[in-house]
């Protein structure tokens, strides 16, 4: 999937995430899974979503990446990083 994206732009999108785990507590990181939720598609289409979901409570509007340039031609893309606490470790059906 990283192929798909154009590296220079997206570059400080792995260094944000790649410095906010370094400033967190390591036993917390432990206990919780790090998150990209990426939006994919025409600025206007992008940012249309990116209200929608800050309108269904889904997240701040400020918590997203600025749009960058995507591999196809006229598309964009923008990123949310999120953490989620996890619960416990559940067995597989059928073990």
């Amino acid at each position: 999937m990283s192929q798909e994206f154009v590296p220079d732009e997206n570059e400080s999108v792995s260094v944000a995430l790649e410095e906010d785990c370094q400033n967190s507590d390591s036993a917390a990181i432990s206990e919780q899974d790090v998150l990209l939720v990426t939006v994919v598609g025409s600025p206007q289409g992008v940012r249309e979503t990116i209200l929608t979901l800050y309108r269904l409570g889904f997240a701040q509007v400020g918590d997203w990446s600025p749009l960058q340039r995507a591999a196809t031609a006229g598309h964009v893309m923008s990123v949310l990083i999120r953490r989620k606490v996890r619960s416990g470790q559940t067995t597989p059906p059928g073990k």
